[in-house]
């Protein structure tokens, strides 16, 4: 599995990561496989929020990889907090007990990374701080990121935070390119040109925050899948012709797109199928041509200014 950096950090992870969120949708002879098989194919980095099954998919996973020592050395764990019934707080106590609450469920020590999960409008940056500085002291965190987070409001954070921001997780597919199209369509007279997360992706790329595209299958918000789906036949057809080139499947294809821009994503993978677990590493093989990226781009409907 190939790696990047994380941000400005010098944590070294795979370039896919794997998402726990329907973990506690198996049982534990498929937990336990699911999790070896990840390991067995380099995607050590598991990603996990304290809501997920209701902090449940946490405990599935500790108890499907035996979690130990010596377990942990080798794997990297990122969780999420900040949502709860109804709202999202990012108060200073909220935070800490959430982390506590997460490191409990995962049975370990420590968080590789805690991300803030999406904005909370209430938020007052020096609770945060606060939270955050408690959290590293105690090395109960080592690194701190962002979920859906446009510029300003991580430039907000950062006027009190001092640890660097490494990662903002932000929904991104084939379908739902927002972040890249407003890039191709800078002073047109479009929808495409409309900027409605304040050029994120140029914002991160400058200050080498590692983007981790969520849902890479998904079309609208939610809404299904893309590969397959009857609602995009050129796009299929794109892929599927692209896949057949490489040898792989269409899936291992809609990773790669996302690995071949050079901002260095890690995209958030969820599936619970072994086989499609393995083809999504085989996207980190895989660099597809210019021309290729650019007609996968054209074929879900985005137009080229």
């Amino acid at each position: 599995m190939r790696t990047i950096k994380l941000g400005t950090s010098t944590l070294e992870v795979p370039v896919v990561a794997v998402g726990c969120m329907r973990i506690d949708s198996l049982d534990m002879p498929q937990t336990e496989r699911f999790v070896q098989t990840a390991l067995e194919e380099g995607a050590n980095f598991f990603e996990h929020a304290d809501i997920y099954g209701g902090g449940k998919s946490e405990e599935r996973f500790a108890e499907a990889i035996h979690m130990n020592p010596s377990i942990r050395e080798k794997i990297i764990l990122q969780s999420k907090c900040g949502i709860r019934p109804g709202m999202f707080d990012f108060s200073k106590e909220h935070i800490l007990s959430s982390v506590d609450g997460i490191l409990k469920r995962l049975k370990t020590d420590y968080l590789d990374t805690l991300l803030l999960h999406r904005p909370d409008t209430l938020v007052e940056p020096e609770e945060v701080a606060e939270a955050f500085d408690l959290l590293e002291s105690s090395g109960k965190v080592r690194h701190f990121g962002v979920s859906n987070q446009n510029p300003m409001q991580i430039q907000l954070l950062q006027k009190y935070v001092k640890q660097p921001i490494v990662a903002n997780q932000l929904q991104l597919s084939i379908t739902n390119t927002t972040m890249i199209s407003q890039g191709f369509n800078v002073n047109m007279e479009n929808d495409a040109a409309v900027n409605r997360d304040g050029s994120v992706l140029d914002f991160c790329r400058l200050h080498d925050i590692t983007i981790q595209p969520w849902s890479p299958f998904q079309y609208g918000f939610f809404e299904g899948v893309f590969l397959g789906n009857d609602k995009f036949p050129e796009l299929n057809k794109k892929i599927d012709e692209v896949a057949a080139k490489y040898e792989v499947s269409n899936t291992t294809i809609a990773v790669a797109w996302l690995l071949r821009h050079p901002a260095n994503m890690q995209p958030v993978i969820g599936t619970m199928n072994i086989e499609r677990l393995k083809d999504c590493c085989k996207a980190s093989e895989i660099r597809l041509t210019r021309e290729e990226w650019y007609d996968i781009y054209r074929s879900a409907g985005n137009i080229l200014p």
